[in-house]
């Protein structure tokens, strides 16, 4: 297939550049050239293919897209939320697989390292993260403990100066090619523990998950533990139980709002502009009312997500953002993001389920992303219970 040219032009309806630092567009324009370059023209065949890009983690670190929060000194970009949050919808307008690489990264591996970790494994495993030089995953969801991770069944039993790991999980962007793993376990006490897990450690295997509609671009696998001897040394110190990784969950959740916001510009932009080039009955089909219905909610929702993700990002920076409102972002902007991409396909007929068009792909991405670090309907129930006060999931 011919390499696809990125003629994307950015919505921003409400002059929401006006709320952005000069270092903000900055930073977005340079991650917007770099998918421009970089990501666009190839995106399509190794999505077709099935197939995870691999030079682009080094790229990515290059670029600085790995734990941007993360202060200077463990290699990361002592940036605000905001900022991750603009590079974020940059790489995920180029594809939702190319995002996850990096929310993983930064926010279920390094984050915790950061926040949990010790001072030695800050600086062990955070600038070779951050780099690009490591690749890393989160371990969490299990085969029969999806949205219930308390009910995790993989373990930790001491034997002197090490733990002996047993259990599995699944659905762990990252994991065929990671060279570390944030895994979560229980102890022999019950209580969850942290602890990173080495590529190499004996009995530590990561099969790859095949036959995906979604998300092809992107490596999927599995982490099995068959009686892995890991370090004592290599549990995060600082945190005990579930809030350690659903912190963790908290801060790719926001990245995501951000993230999804981007696919929905890509697909308004390529519907808004095929619809201007494509010709029926002897006009343009952007001159018939039901096309123009469709590309002004498109614009509308887009501008409402902008506006949402924005005061949130503000929120986190002033360290006043509840889990409970990154919930809400996380859902509504996967679901107007989907809704977007099933109307762009629609202005572009059969041409929208090709790969010369960006939009296909977007939606199946999609379908994953509504899913995964909570479901659309957990979400919905995370916010039920923080305006009622009631807890539905019991």
């Amino acid at each position: 297939m011919a390499a696809r040219i990125d003629q994307f032009q950015s919505p921003d309806y409400f002059a929401l550049d006006d709320l952005l630092t000069d270092e903000h567009k900055l930073i977005r324009e340079s991650v917007r050239n770099y998918v421009k370059k970089e990501i666009s023209p190839i995106i399509e065949d190794y999505a077709q293919s099935a197939q995870f890009p691999q030079h682009i983690v080094q790229q990515m670190g290059e670029m600085g897209c790995f734990g941007p929060t993360v202060p200077v000194e463990y290699g990361g970009g002592g940036l605000d939320y905001i900022s991750y949050g603009l590079m974020m919808q940059e790489l995920e307008r180029g594809d939702s697989g190319v995002r996850s690489t990096a929310s993983v990264q930064g926010s279920l591996v390094m984050f915790p390292i950061y926040a949990y970790g010790s001072e030695a494994q800050k600086r062990k495993y955070l600038p070779k993260l951050a780099s690009g030089e490591w690749l890393g995953c989160f371990g969490l969801t299990e085969p029969d403990h999806g949205s219930d991770p308390s009910g995790m069944i993989t373990n930790i039993k001491s034997d002197g100066d090490f733990v002996i790991l047993n259990g599995a999980k699944m659905w762990i962007s990252n994991a065929p090619f990671a060279q570390v793993a944030v895994v979560w376990a229980k102890d022999e006490q019950g209580a969850v523990k942290g602890l990173i897990v080495e590529r190499g450690m004996e009995g530590f295997t990561t099969p790859t998950t095949h036959h995906k509609w979604s998300l092809r671009a992107s490596a999927t696998g599995e982490l099995v533990f068959d009686n892995v001897r890991v370090p004592k040394e290599n549990i995060l110190p600082n945190i005990v139980g579930l809030k350690g990784p659903l912190s963790c969950l908290t801060k790719a959740r926001y990245g995501i709002a951000w993230g999804t916001l981007g696919a929905a510009m890509d697909c308004y932009d390529t519907a808004l502009q095929y619809s201007k080039e494509r010709e029926q009955f002897g006009r343009p089909i952007a001159s018939f009312q039901l096309q123009q219905k469709k590309l002004a909610e498109m614009i509308t929702e887009i501008t409402k997500a902008q506006l949402l993700v924005w005061r949130l990002g503000v929120l986190m920076n002033e360290g006043k953002a509840t889990p409970a409102q990154v919930s809400m972002a996380k859902r509504n902007n996967c679901e107007l993001a989907a809704n977007i991409a099933r109307e762009a396909r629609q202005v572009l007929g059969g041409m929208g389920i090709t790969g010369e068009y960006s939009i296909m792909r977007h939606l199946m991405n999609l379908e994953s992303v509504i899913t995964y670090e909570g479901t659309h309907d957990i979400h919905l129930l995370i916010t039920g219970m923080d305006i009622t006060g009631i807890n539905a999931f019991k």
